[in-house]
């Protein structure tokens, strides 16, 4: 069985920063693309950024030159480093990786982190 789990979500005032962890975790062959999502009350889940095994990223406009995504394969795990933070940027975010294991290749979810950006 598969997880993803998150971590670092929290309250930060304006122009602060935070970094989003998310680890892979169960019987896991390979994990190919990893990307963050989120979802604003009332909004759809949109597409925050992406990252491809090999490293390379491609952000959303409203995040770019703010965020940074990155990953370790030795310990199966995506990050979201978020600068300047917005109050547009609250959110729950979510990570997704589309991941190799014994049951076949399947995307999978995490189970969300909350971000609130306020003063």
């Amino acid at each position: 069985q598969v997880q993803l789990v998150e971590s670092g979500g929290g309250l930060v005032q304006p122009r602060g920063s935070l970094r989003l962890s998310c680890t892979a975790s169960g019987s896991i062959f390979s994990i190919n693309a990893m990307a963050w999502y989120r979802q604003a009350p009332g909004k759809q889940r949109e597409l925050v950024a992406t990252i491809t095994k090999g490293g390379s990223a491609n952000y959303a406009d409203s995040v770019k030159a703010r965020f940074t995504i990155s990953r370790d394969n030795a310990k199966n795990t995506v990050y979201l480093q978020m600068n300047s933070l917005k109050p547009e940027d609250t959110a729950v975010y979510y990570c997704n990786a589309h991941i190799a294991s014994p049951v076949g290749v399947y995307p999978y979810w995490g189970q969300g982190t909350q971000v609130t950006v306020s003063s």
